[in-house]
């Protein structure tokens, strides 16, 4: 259809006492499911405080209406128009090739909405960006963002919006689906002359404390869980790795905890850990440092150095 042709068309039909009936419908029409959805939410507020809630019907019911308007409407105006229609399929396949983005980003939001990688409240991670997701829309999801500068993913209190065809080509890590749970570790040295084994046995005590509770729900939680995903894990309890660093033993503490309690969990660990060895005086901390050491006083008897005074032994014989 020429464009000259369009136009006249278009006149035509402005003109045509029949479109000014449509015109007055359609706006009934909008009006009236404006005033159902305000309606629905407004008793969706006052019947449930969960705010996960409240925002699930409000965003739904704000789909819901709008494939009503188009489902109402688009049959009362395109009945018999071919050729506008014909028209309108090669401008859409212009249009999808200039707006290939927010296609890509449209698509993005269907692939979420059935897929499901994540709900609104979920912490997740994409790319180098990670937070909380507080809203979903047609061509972007919001993320409250944590870390960055923040450590133990707190809140930065910024706001991420970011595209939903990114879905497509980032990795997405979530938090909060699947397992529920993240392990934590918090790694403590010691220097080389204190009683390690008493530390070790201390940090399993403090662990278990602050852990326990958490592991028998993450070992429900991975039952659950193992019906969708391949997830299984052959421990669940707090445990205490033994490692050395040139500086002093490093006893790393391995505990399950929620992604969103990571640092109050840190926090409170590191306080009874304070606490406890400062009761023992055979413990220290250990941290980077500069030492002399004295061969001839220091260390083991049987591996000091012999003085240029001190006559040989019948142990030293023949070394």
């Amino acid at each position: 259809m020429h464009w000259l042709e369009w136009l006249r068309w278009l006149e035509e039909l402005i003109n045509n006492p029949v479109t000014i009936q449509k015109l007055i419908a359609t706006m009934v029409i909008i009006v009236a499911v404006w005033l159902a959805r305000t309606l629905l939410v407004f008793i969706a507020n006052r019947q449930f405080e969960d705010i996960h809630i409240r925002y699930q019907w409000r965003t739904y019911s704000g789909y819901a209406a709008v494939m009503l308007v188009i489902f109402l409407v688009g049959p009362m105006w395109f009945a018999g128009l071919q050729n506008a229609l014909t028209y309108l399929g090669l401008l859409s396949a212009g249009l999808a090739i200039a707006l290939q983005g927010p296609l890509v980003n449209l698509a993005g939001w269907l692939f979420i909405i059935w897929r499901r990688p994540f709900y609104v409240g979920d912490r997740v991670q994409l790319n180098n960006h990670a937070g909380d997701v507080i809203d979903l829309r047609l061509f972007q999801f919001t993320l409250l963002e944590i870390g960055n500068w923040v450590d133990a993913d707190q809140s930065t209190g910024r706001i991420l919006h970011v595209p939903n065809g990114k879905v497509f080509s980032e990795v997405l890590a979530n938090y909060s689906r699947g397992f529920q749970y993240i392990w934590n570790e918090i790694p403590v040295t010691i220097t080389f002359e204190s009683n390690w084994k008493r530390a070790k046995q201390i940090l399993h005590t403090v662990a278990a404390r602050h852990g326990s509770n958490v592991s028998e729900a993450a070992k429900h939680n991975v039952k659950e869980a193992a019906r969708k995903f391949m997830i299984f894990y052959s421990k669940y309890t707090p445990t205490v790795y033994t490692d050395v660093q040139d500086y002093g033993v490093v006893l790393t503490i391995r505990y399950l905890c929620d992604p969103r309690q990571r640092r109050g969990t840190t926090q409170a660990i590191w306080e009874d850990i304070l606490e406890e060895f400062a009761l023992c005086a055979d413990i220290d901390f250990a941290y980077p440092t500069q030492r002399f050491y004295h061969n001839l006083t220091e260390g083991k008897p049987e591996m000091r150095a012999r003085s240029v005074d001190q006559p040989y032994s019948a142990r030293n014989v023949g070394e």
